[in-house]
This record gives C-alpha cells, structure tokens and sequence, in this order.
C-alpha cells in the first residue's frame, strides 16, 4: 500500500529530528562524554523511530479504513507489521 505523502510529513519531520539526534550521539562519543548521557540519547532516539513506525502503522490502517475500496487491507501483514516494532 502506497501512503499519502502529504500525510507522511509529520513522520518524515520526526524521523530527521532522529537523525539529528544520531549525529549528536556520535558526536557525544568522540567527546568522550560519560556513558548515561550517551544512553539515555540513544533511548531518546530509539523511542523516536519507534514512534515513526507506529505512526506509518497507524497511517496506513487510517487510509484503508477511510477508503476501503482503493486499499486491500492484509490484516496478516499489517499484524506483522505492528509486532514488529514490539
């Protein structure tokens, strides 16, 4: 299923918030900064992407619910999906 691109926006702009986020990690280890500091970032940023798959989940479950015709909905996939994010 293709997603709606403008309603893909708000994930596009969480996902390069993440990958800012990356670049200040990798920059925190080649300072040398301590261990809970660069641990806590990368909970930040794994929570981030998890938060993007969510929402591409939940993008795609909206447009099939709205317009069933147009989106063959394969509950087994979109299941697939969903856990693997779990």
């Amino acid at each position: 299923m293709e997603l709606n691109p403008d309603e893909m926006q708000a994930i596009v702009k969480r996902l390069k918030r993440a990958q800012g986020q990356i670049g200040g990690i990798l920059k925190m280890i080649d300072d040398g900064r301590e261990c809970q500091d660069i641990v806590t970032q990368l909970a930040a940023v794994s929570k981030a992407v998890d938060r993007a798959g969510f929402a591409v989940i939940a993008l795609g479950l909206r447009q099939c619910i709205v317009d069933p015709d147009s989106h063959e909905m394969d509950v087994d996939s979109m299941e697939k999906l969903f856990l693997s994010l779990a």
